[in-house]
């Protein structure tokens, strides 16, 4: 189980080819082209903009992608609470352009991020290598399916498209020379999931086990101090209002808890755009949901417990709060780059790894096995602006995993993301394997892959010192 190494990709440099998700989906993707709509916006005027400032530039754009009631049911979903978007960032300097899309979805099919990536490519220029593409890991949005499985799930991709254009189209339009920061902080929001039962370890709340409640931000401005866009990242799941319905029985859309800790920050800075960055979300609640686990003194546990509409009390106080902390921590950020010295890189790599397959996880195990099922590469991303460094994987990473990148980092201000590229299963550290959780038995990756990541990316992150 050698780590293969390949050599890194950086963007300003990179001319080379798409994900192998991509490439699997370019069949699909030249399929519903010629449904979908892309328009360039002023790449070339911008690109002369830049180059003639030489310094910093950044622009942001949302759009909601929310299906519409002719859609629904859609994935079990009847209602919509509030609206699903996708979120666009585009950072310049000098020749460096790179883009990264965030949408409120659970996961997303290679098929959408390879439209995707064809739309922000057609309107900015930026090659398919330097657009990232993550997702706030909410799970009260529909599932991405192919566009093959119906007409509903065309339709949906097509909204996805549709509002990544228009999103991209704003950003290039509002590209502005810029400054950023960084600052952290903390919110006790989060908690870990693994719980001891009398059949072996399984979800719920344990106080005890390991939480990093670090809030972690960068905040963009204009050269007159204005924000432009507001990052945070934070470990959590956004899953408040999991598989709760309603007193009517419906089962509502909503961008759940990252969707309302950014609308709070957008509500306290009108105009910007704010930016939830899923950090280590495999062992990861909210504190509180709407339903639930519950253990009993026997440590017999049970699920399904739910508040029904009640539960947005609980989505609406964790969303704030947690859009609190980042609004403070913006506030209090006074050390700002701007012009040539801020570095802006992206790097990408990958490391091979086994697979396995085993059993659903259904529920609590004392023991199980992970049988081999072939090889696996993982991709990597380290994207640096100034003294702040984003580090990206498409598992859901541990808690150990993403404190491992942290501490190891050179840098001033290290985010740690999971759910690149539309997202994969657990990548579980060692402690999760030797417990037989939830995240090592519903995992893809055999037991040491997370630390081999954790290495590879500490790698990456020293590399561009």
């Amino acid at each position: 189980m050698s780590e293969r190494q390949h050599g890194k990709n950086e963007s300003s440099v990179n001319s080379g080819g798409v994900s192998r998700r991509s490439v699997v989906a370019a069949g699909a993707v030249t399929a519903l082209a010629t449904a979908v709509t892309t328009v360039t916006y002023g790449a070339t005027a911008a690109r002369a903009a830049t180059a003639a400032t030489g310094g910093l530039r950044v622009g942001v754009g949302k759009a909601a992608f929310t299906p519409s009631a002719s859609l629904l049911p859609l994935d079990n979903f009847t209602a919509v609470h509030d609206d699903l978007h996708v979120r666009v960032l585009l950072v310049e300097s000098g020749a460096r352009r790179i883009a990264l899309a965030v949408l409120d979805l659970t996961s997303i099919s290679a098929e959408a991020v390879a439209l995707m990536r064809q739309a922000v490519a057609a309107a900015t220029g930026i090659a398919a290598t330097d657009i990232m593409i993550t997702v706030t890991h909410c799970f009260s949005a529909p599932h991405v399916a192919a566009t093959t499985a119906s007409a509903n799930a065309a339709a949906y991709v097509r909204n996805i498209v549709t509002a990544t254009s228009a999103a991209v189209a704003d950003a290039v339009g509002n590209l502005q020379d810029a400054q950023v920061g960084y600052g952290s902080g903390r919110a006790d929001v989060n908690v870990n999931r693994n719980v001891a039962t009398a059949d072996g370890y399984w979800l719920g709340v344990n106080e005890q086990a390991p939480s990093d409640k670090g809030v972690y931000v960068a905040r963009f401005n204009d050269l007159d101090g204005n924000p432009i866009a507001v990052l945070a990242n934070y470990n959590v799941q956004s899953c408040v209002m999991q598989d709760s319905v309603m007193n009517d029985g419906t089962l509502p859309i909503t961008a759940d808890l990252a969707g309302a800790a950014v609308a709070h920050v957008e509500s306290q800075y009108p105009g910007a755009v704010g930016f939830w960055l899923v950090g280590a979300c495999g062992d990861q609640f909210p504190g509180y949901r709407s339903k639930r686990y519950t253990i009993d003194k026997s440590k017999k546990w049970t699920y399904g417990v739910d508040l029904h509409d009640a539960g947005f009390a609980l989505l609406t106080a964790q969303g704030e709060r947690l859009g609190t902390e980042i609004v403070r921590v913006a506030q209090a950020i006074t050390r700002y780059e701007s012009g040539k010295q801020v570095t802006v890189r992206l790097i990408t790599d990958e490391i091979t790894t086994t697979q396995f397959k085993g059993a659903p996880a259904s529920g609590p195990v004392k023991t199980a096995t992970f049988p081999p099922d072939g090889t696996a590469e993982v991709p990597l991303w380290v994207f640096q602006v100034g003294k702040g460094v984003f580090a990206g994987v498409e598992p859901e990473l541990s808690t150990s995993t993403a404190t491992a990148i942290r501490e190891a980092s050179s840098f001033d201000s290290t985010f740690v993301m999971s759910m690149f590229e539309g997202g994969a299963k657990n990548m579980p550290d060692r402690w999760n394997f030797d417990h037989f959780t939830y995240e090592a038995v519903d995992g893809f990756y055999v037991k040491g892959t997370a630390e081999k990541a954790a290495t590879r990316i500490t790698h990456l992150i020293k590399s561009l010192n």
